[in-house]
């Protein structure tokens, strides 16, 4: 077994991490993570943008934008990794919106059970409909599905 660096090629990385390499040159032009360039002109990363790198696909995965994952990134030291207490703290932001993606995930999916199969044939008691799109006024969107607490960023 090869001794553990402080440093990890790209290649390490995406290994490790289970990416593309192509998702970590795009997770760096974002600045979600960063590397140093070695006098080869190679990309070299701490070993904490392994946790970094989790973080990022973690919060995709429910829905978080990128450029609220790159806020929550900023906050994190840059001289130390990041103890759980820093990690916690950033997600902790995202608590009340993540609940709020579950209300409507659960509102979705009872709504639409009865809806799926019907072809619309019962107008008059559908949950989804909106006749002469009187919920415009209201904003965009699928008005009858979305939860009034949430409010998503692209």
């Amino acid at each position: 077994m090869p001794p553990i660096t402080k440093e990890l090629t790209v290649g390490q990385v995406a290994e490790r991490a289970g990416v593309a390499v192509s998702a970590l040159h795009f997770y760096e032009r974002q600045g979600l993570i960063h590397s140093r360039r070695t006098t080869g002109n190679q990309r070299r990363y701490r070993r904490d943008t392994l946790r970094r790198v989790s973080f990022i696909r973690i919060s995709q995965r429910v829905g978080i934008p990128l450029a609220r994952i790159r806020d929550a990134l900023d906050q994190l030291p840059e001289n130390r990794t990041p103890t759980r207490s820093d990690w916690a703290a950033v997600s902790a932001q995202w608590r009340d919106e993540l609940d709020a993606r579950i209300t409507q995930l659960i509102r979705l999916r009872d709504d639409l059970t009865g809806c799926i199969g019907c072809g619309c044939l019962s107008l008059d008691t559908c949950v989804l409909s909106n006749p002469d799109d009187e919920l415009a006024s209201t904003g965009p969107g699928p008005r009858r599905l979305m939860v009034d607490s949430f409010k998503g960023e692209d």
